[in-house]
């Protein structure tokens, strides 16, 4: 992981552990730069690698084994080598880094509710216009549009939009088929929503929408709304991938279904919304807002309200899980796209909380603008502060020292984020506690535990020990 965590915060244990490393190799970058390389075998999956001067040395020793601790003797000492890891020896003998053991505190971090954006007089909204096949556009064609090439990777939407003229046959059911290689697919038909379709990772690259529909008798309009969750960046023959929609047909009973594919298309790229800008303030100012009343839970539909900026400097969230699938924005910067109910295999969205950068925001009247596709309820929109509320850790005596330590012996540091200070300790034991154990409960107690350790611990000084202090 990255030592700073997607809301800013220094992310333990990761941040200490990559400092560790900093330090060894930055004490060792005389032979590292200079020094003559030479390299060990110590068994099929066993190896070293020394860089040597006249006046230092350092030593890289590597155990490939993904299962099996591997002793092995390098110059006058033994060294045991944990699986799948490197230990850094620094002038050749003493062990100063192990990838493998991470003696860094954990942090856990946790979102407080500040705000409930529940007030519905609050909240406005504008619902996103249906194109219809006789509006004017740009691209039109006897024939289906690939979706990158036409949007030019300026938005995620591009509607396609054709007029069916129906010639009533009785009461036979009539049955819509949209074949897509986009993401999402949204069909309307007289401006009358009739179905989504998505993708999934694991699924076959095509959707597909099958779907009864009524139709007039007449002219009726089909809008498709393909949808694309950003753009592939990487593969092979990327010049060959398709995009969009594919097939469209309609059946009417058991006959042969009608194919579409040819028919005159045209093709609208981007929402309206996002063409006039509606989530700034200049073009929330041209659009007609109105009351939320029942536009919830529908698709297609911006929301827009207010808050002010929670007190101090823990970072902001948003907490969109009671959205569908969209893109927020906070006063006019976009904070990115939501996808809260796609879930996972627990059943839970992949990410609820989504950051609001610090230079976003306004200390009051922060405007928040979302484009909703699916249906959600804005009216459980929280605003959250993240903060560490917990830090822990644990050391023994065959724990490799802190380089970044005046003290010489292993040792538990523990320190807060910014701005914060420790307020109680909740467990400590000295013996063999259980190892990574999260709880503040004696669950976490070992068969050897010193009684007075919490004691102990609590009654040391932070102007004795700096360390201790945040």
């Amino acid at each position: 992981g990255a030592p700073l965590d997607e809301y800013g915060l220094i992310w333990q244990s990761t941040w200490s552990h990559l400092r560790e490393l900093h330090a060894a190799v930055k004490q060792s970058e005389e032979p590292l730069l200079s020094g003559a390389y030479s390299n060990y075998s110590f068994g099929e999956q066993q190896e070293g690698h020394v860089f040597k001067t006249e006046s230092n040395c350092v030593a890289f020793l590597v155990n490939f084994d993904k299962h099996k601790t591997s002793n092995i003797q390098f110059g006058e000492a033994s060294f045991q080598l944990a699986p799948k890891s490197i230990s850094i020896l620094s002038s050749c003998r003493r062990v100063v880094f192990e990838t493998a053991k991470i003696n860094a505190q954990h942090g856990l971090r946790t979102a407080q509710v500040v705000q409930y954006l529940n007030n519905v007089d609050s909240w406005k909204v504008f619902k996103e216009p249906i194109p219809l096949a006789i509006n004017n556009s740009t691209h039109i064609g006897n024939r289906l549009f690939e979706h990158l090439s036409t949007t030019k990777d300026e938005t995620d939407y591009l509607w396609y939009l054709t007029r069916y003229d129906y010639r009533s046959n009785g009461d036979t059911q009539l049955v819509l088929n949209v074949e897509s290689q986009a993401h999402v697919l949204h069909a309307y038909i007289n401006n009358d929503y009739i179905g989504s379709v998505h993708g999934s990772h694991d699924g076959p690259r095509n959707i597909v929408l099958k779907t009864p529909i009524m139709l007039r008798k007449g002219q009726n309009s089909i809008s498709l709304l393909s949808v694309m969750v950003g753009s592939p960046d990487s593969g092979a023959y990327m010049e060959r991938r398709i995009f969009g929609v594919r097939k469209v047909s309609i059946q009417q009973g058991h006959q042969k279904s009608h194919s579409l594919n040819n028919e005159l298309w045209k093709h609208q790229v981007g929402l309206s919304g996002e063409m006039n800008n509606i989530y700034t303030r200049e073009g929330s100012s041209r659009a007609q807002w109105t009351a939320i009343n029942k536009s919830m839970h529908l698709p297609l539909i911006w929301y827009k309200t207010t808050f002010d900026t929670p007190w101090g400097s823990d970072p902001v969230t948003l907490n969109l899980s009671s959205m569908g699938k969209g893109e927020a924005w906070i006063n006019g910067e976009s904070i990115g796209r939501y996808w809260a109910s796609f879930k996972n295999p627990s059943g839970q969205p992949s990410q609820s909380l989504y950051h609001i950068p610090q230079y976003f925001l306004k200390p009051r009247e922060n405007t928040l603008v979302l484009m909703e596709e699916m249906g959600g309820d804005p009216l459980q929109i929280s605003v959250n502060t993240m903060s560490v509320t917990r830090v822990y850790s644990s050391v023994n005596e065959l724990s490799t020292p802190s380089l970044l330590s005046r003290r010489k012996h292993p040792a538990v540091r523990l320190r807060c984020q910014q701005g914060k200070h420790i307020t109680d300790i909740e467990f400590a034991s000295y013996g063999n506690p259980v190892e990574d154990c999260r709880s503040s409960s004696r669950s976490c107690l070992g068969s050897c535990h010193a009684e007075t350790t919490e004691f102990v611990v609590k009654d040391v000084k932070p102007s004795a020990f700096p360390e201790v202090t945040c």
